[in-house]
C-alpha cells in the first residue's frame, strides 16, 4: 500500500507538471523589457567640467519591430520589446546614465542625452550605431535557454580639434533557468549592455576636452 501511495503521489505530481507547462503555451503577446538599471556613485562628487552630450543611436537592425521572443514548449510564442521600442534610445540613456556617475577614472562627467544635429555647446558628441540587440529564449522540458547579443558602433566627434574616436562594441551572453522569469530575460539583456558599456570606457579616455583611444 506504501508503493502504490508513493506512486501515485509521483504520477500525480508528474500530471501536474504536464497541466502546468501545457497552460504555458505562447499567446503571441508583446512584453516590454525595462532595461534601466540604479548606477553605482562616483567617488568624487565633483563633476568633471568636459561637456558631453549623447545623440541616441541609430537602429541598424533588420527587425525593428521587436529585441526577441520566447519560444514556448508547448507551442507558440512571447515577444520582447524594449520600454518604449527604440533600443537605440534606451542605449543612448543607459551610456549617459553610467557616465553621470561613474564613467572614466570612475568620475562623474557631464553627460546629457540630445536629439541628432542639436549640439552647440559640447566638447565632445557621442553617437552610434545598433547593429545587434536581441534577446531570446527557448523552452524545454524543465529548463529554458536564454540567449542575449549585442553588437554597437559607437563615434565619438571631438568638437575642439575636429577628431573621431570610434569603437565597436560586441557581447553575448546565455543563461539556463529551471522556472522561466521575464525577469530573467530583462537582467541578462542588461547585463549584455552593461558589459559593453563597461569595455568601451575601458578602451578610451578623455584628454584635451577629446576622447581618445586609450593607451
Amino acid at each position: 500500500m506504501k508503493r502504490l501511495s508513493v506512486r501515485t503521489a509521483l504520477l500525480f505530481g508528474l500530471g501536474m507538471c504536464v497541466l502546468t507547462a501545457a497552460g504555458c503555451a505562447g499567446k503571441g503577446e508583446l512584453r516590454y523589457l525595462d532595461l534601466h538599471t540604479k548606477q553605482p556613485a562616483a567617488q568624487s562628487a565633483e563633476m568633471e567640467p568636459v561637456k558631453i552630450v549623447i545623440e541616441p543611436f541609430e537602429d541598424r537592425r533588420l527587425e525593428k519591430s521587436r529585441v526577441g521572443m520566447r519560444s514556448h514548449l508547448w507551442g507558440g510564442v512571447t515577444y520582447f520589446n524594449v520600454a518604449g521600442e527604440r533600443p537605440g534610445d534606451v542605449i543612448a540613456q543607459a551610456l549617459a546614465d553610467r557616465l553621470k556617475t561613474r564613467g572614466w577614472r570612475e568620475r562623474a562627467w557631464n553627460v546629457r542625452v540630445s536629439p541628432a544635429g542639436s549640439v552647440t555647446d559640447a566638447d565632445i558628441v557621442i553617437s552610434g550605431q545598433v547593429l545587434e540587440f536581441s534577446a531570446n529564449a527557448k523552452s524545454r522540458v524543465f529548463s529554458t535557454v536564454i540567449d542575449t547579443n549585442s553588437r554597437l558602433a559607437i563615434q565619438a566627434r571631438n568638437l575642439g580639434d575636429k577628431s573621431t574616436t570610434t569603437r565597436s562594441v560586441e557581447g553575448a551572453q546565455t543563461r539556463t533557468v529551471f522556472w522561466f522569469d521575464e525577469d530573467d530575460v530583462q537582467e541578462l539583456l542588461a547585463a549584455t549592455l552593461k558589459d559593453g558599456i563597461d569595455r568601451m570606457i575601458a578602451d578610451t579616455m578623455i584628454e584635451q576636452k577629446g576622447l581618445r583611444p586609450a593607451r
